[in-house]
């Protein structure tokens, strides 16, 4: 909405051409942070939970008899170092798993739940993407969806609160509250 409004003042027209190829070249520079923001965030929950698997199996001396090949699963860099090899695997991991699922996830939150331009995925990246890496730097963990999705609900809503479908909405909250009791009791 800000954004808009100061651009809208410049150029004093609704969504210039113009202002639509800029705002296309910086969604490039925010989504490449967001990417960043959403490596530096998730991947460190999915190493962590490596890392202390691998760290509990040398504890207990379930890695002393591996064959060579197999040497690098020894932790090498101390108690507090994570493996290249952890770092390498989940990047590639949240690469290809981004990569296959990702689409449908973009197109539900960019498409069904409201129509966005260059300049309002500009916006609601790179204020996720600030809310991922803020978060990351204090050691929080934080859903990267939930960050995106909530970014894109504000950014809808700033555009024109009608925009938005609820419908798309209410399914998406109602999966992040049923999230963790399907899993507990799954796990369970």
């Amino acid at each position: 909405g800000g954004l808009a409004f100061i651009f809208n003042r410049m150029s004093q027209t609704e969504e210039t051409p113009r202002m639509t190829q800029w705002f296309k070249r910086l969604q490039l520079l925010s989504s490449a942070l967001l990417s960043l923001a959403h490596g530096g965030n998730d991947a460190q929950k999915t190493m962590g939970i490596i890392a202390l698997a691998v760290f509990g199996a040398q504890a207990s001396g379930t890695l002393d008899n591996l064959p060579s090949w197999l040497g690098f699963l020894h932790p090498g860099g101390g108690e507090k170092d994570i493996d290249s090899w952890i770092i390498v695997s989940c990047a590639l991991v949240m690469a290809a798993g981004t990569a296959m699922g990702g689409w449908r996830i973009i197109k539900t939150l960019g498409h069904k739940m409201v129509k966005l331009h260059p300049i309002n995925g500009f916006a609601a990246e790179t204020a996720s993407a600030t809310i991922l890496s803020v978060a990351a730097h204090f050691g929080m963990p934080v859903s990267t969806t939930h960050s995106i999705s909530t970014a894109i609900m504000g950014v809808g809503y700033a555009k024109n609160p009608r925009a938005l479908k609820l419908s798309v909405i209410e399914r998406i909250v109602w999966a992040w509250i049923l999230t963790i009791p399907a899993a507990g009791g799954i796990a369970y």
